[in-house]
């Protein structure tokens, strides 16, 4: 008899302890969208294949490619994936169907924890971290570069078809084409060129870079929209009078548009900024990914911003927190909400300290330095316990 791959598992393994988890998961979000008319071939289990893709996020391994060779060399994959072995186009194709599925399984999980008590919220902490985009920066233009590229590609193509047709449009139909039997004839031939090139070269179809061209120009486009329209309502509000009725000084001074859109995107990734990585690192193109964690470090919200700094994050990272933990069932509020300086924001810690939590961040050096002239003064309300003192050499 073969040996049972199960045997080599340690008890304690993650993965038994992965299995158990997606058991207690409801999955029919997955399930829904197959057939059950027994009809075209059947699918790999839903089941079996968000435990493989959890166990391989859990384990930093993102890659299709590299979790399709990881169910055929790795114990605890060909474990979990019941030694069946999904190719990467069809893991690729999964997490692409379900994306919504698997987001959904976040709730899950926090349901789970929360099961087992470790969903606890006295305390909780936020921070974040940069992610590399699958980018680079060197694809940043701006919008006269976008343009001239576009026009470019657009005289390329003219100069290929000019060439291609001559004066003719290029539609034509071919002589042999016109009568029915030569159309035939003609579509046999084809067929059989078309069958011996694809078996002699498998190509992987290419991403269309014109479509993410013309998506990048629409987007500066609308940047510039916006900031017209924002400009045309604040001109209009500074034209009429004040809350206490009192008339504005002065009309704002009009403001004239740019000629074309400001600013730079990316044509690989257009969601992606340039942002400040880790120290060391310098600049990357990508994102802020935040999250928020309690005492069991178990992770109870998780965003993915734009927005470089953390400044400002700090309050709608509690917000998506209790959203979260509404979600699961839970009821309870945290009490105490840690964060580094970087988070250090005057109007959204009074908003927390109001609402009954208190906040731990450690004050960034321009505060201190202000308030530290201050004879007495404090950070802010409820927002930490150190005094500053004035003192004199």
């Amino acid at each position: 008899m073969p040996p049972d791959v199960r045997e080599w598992l340690p008890e304690g393994h993650l993965a038994w302890f992965v299995i158990d988890a997606v058991g207690e998961m409801n999955l029919d979000a997955f399930y829904a969208s197959y057939r059950r008319d027994g009809r075209s071939r059947p699918a790999y289990d839903p089941a079996m294949m968000v435990a493989v893709l959890l166990y391989a996020y859990a384990r930093g391994t993102r890659s299709s490619r590299q979790i399709e060779r990881a169910c055929e060399e790795d114990v605890a994959f060909r474990v979990l994936a019941a030694q069946q072995r999904p190719d990467h186009a069809t893991i690729a194709r999964f997490v692409e169907r379900h994306q919504d599925a698997i987001a959904g399984l976040f709730g899950e999980v926090l349901c789970l924890c929360a099961k087992n008590g470790l969903a606890s919220v006295g305390v909780i902490a936020v921070d974040g971290t940069k992610l590399a985009g699958n980018a680079s920066r060197n694809a940043n233009v701006d919008y006269e570069q976008l343009a001239r590229e576009i026009l470019d590609e657009a005289q390329a193509v003219d100069a290929a078809e000019d060439e291609l047709y001559g004066d003719a449009r290029g539609d034509e139909l071919p002589e042999q084409l016109r009568t029915g039997e030569g159309r035939r004839a003609w579509l046999r031939e084809a067929k059989r060129q078309l069958e011996r090139q694809r078996a002699e070269e498998a190509r992987p179809v290419r991403r269309n870079r014109g479509k993410r061209l013309k998506e990048a120009k629409r987007r500066l486009d609308e940047e510039l929209w916006t900031e017209m329209r924002a400009n045309r309502a604040y001109e209009h509000y500074r034209s009429g009078r004040m809350k206490d009725g009192r008339r504005f000084s002065r009309p704002p001074d009009p403001y004239t548009p740019p000629a074309t859109p400001q600013g730079q995107i990316n044509i690989t990734d257009p969601d992606s900024h340039v942002v400040k990585g880790p120290r060391g690192r310098g600049f990357l193109q990508g994102y802020n990914a935040q999250a928020v964690a309690n005492e069991h470090q178990i992770v109870i919200a998780a965003e993915v911003m734009t927005v470089a700094p953390d400044f400002g994050h700090l309050e709608p990272m509690l917000e998506a927190a209790q959203r979260e933990l509404h979600a699961a069932g839970i009821t309870d509020v945290p009490r105490v909400l840690l964060a580094d300086a970087g988070y250090w924001h005057q109007q959204q810690m009074e908003h927390i300290v109001d609402r009954g939590v208190q906040v731990l961040i450690p004050p960034d050096a321009e505060a201190v330095a202000q308030k530290a002239r201050e004879p007495g003064a404090s950070i802010g309300r409820g927002i930490t316990t150190i005094q500053f003192a004035a003192h004199s050499d």
